[in-house]
């Protein structure tokens, strides 16, 4: 189907985000949509929000769910942004609850929730999840919804092993070479995973991804464009989001090969 009568059909692309305050959140949408202006924010009568009396609200603990973020430079989205659960409060995590489950049981495509991207940053002193967290993938049951767990600043990780492999003699050109692959590795067999995957988490997610260095001006999104891809069931979804990729023809090609 050609991409814009699926548009026309469908609408644009809904996403979820959520996460911790100073998760990278507004930095890797802004590089998903490829700008580095701010969003352009509505209420869900489709109001234009003023971005001053946001901050007011914002200032007074207040926060929409419904709200509708999009990026002038990537219309094909639509951005629906969630505080963290830090204090594992009941408040949010119910606000949260509601929304995707209502989202869920919308008739109609368009109005539907498509994805969940779920942040975690990893430049905290303590990389355990919180109660919040804990309490959203044992008990937050998101249907049909697919979540992705977004590990951002991974970087710091990186600055970690480059501190451990100096201590151990390695010099700092090899450090810096080697620093990186061995985050990655012990990352890939650490607690977070083995906790976000066992027994006792009722709902995990799809999948995850580790995003180093989304600050810096030719940050790549392509993993997480085509892990987020290869989570859709529905393949008039699928064909909805890579429509999206306006600047990422390999990741175009490589869907339209195998639609």
């Amino acid at each position: 189907m050609d991409p814009s009568k699926i548009r026309e059909k469908i609408g644009r692309f809904r996403i979820l985000v959520v996460g911790r305050a100073n998760a990278g959140k507004t930095t890797i949408l802004q590089r998903v949509c490829n700008t580095r202006e701010n969003p352009v924010i509505y209420n869900s009568a489709g109001e234009k929000i003023d971005p001053a009396v946001l901050e007011a609200s914002r200032d007074r603990g207040l926060h929409d769910i419904e709200n509708e973020m999009t990026f002038e430079s990537n219309p094909g989205f639509i951005f629906h942004d969630s505080r963290g659960f830090e204090a594992g409060g009941e408040s949010e995590f119910d606000k949260v609850k509601a929304f995707i489950a209502s989202r869920s049981k919308e008739p109609r495509l368009k109005d539907q929730l498509h994805v969940i991207w779920y942040c975690i940053p990893m430049d905290e002193a303590c990389r355990s999840f919180t109660k919040g967290e804990t309490k959203f993938f044992s008990q937050c049951d998101t249907g049909n919804i697919p979540v992705i767990v977004l590990f951002t600043k991974f970087d710091a990780l990186y600055d970690e092993a480059y501190a451990r492999l100096k201590s151990e003699g390695v010099s700092m050109k090899e450090a810096g070479r080697l620093a990186p692959k061995h985050a990655e590795d012990s990352f890939a067999t650490g607690s977070q995973l083995k906790f976000l995957y066992s027994k006792d988490i009722r709902h995990p997610p799809k999948c995850h991804i580790c995003l180093p260095n989304m600050d810096s001006d030719d940050a790549d999104c392509g993993l997480l464009i085509e892990r987020t891809a290869g989570t859709l069931d529905n393949e008039v979804l699928k064909q909805l989001f890579v429509s999206t990729q306006q600047t990422n023809l390999e990741i175009c090609m490589k869907y339209a090969v195998e639609m």
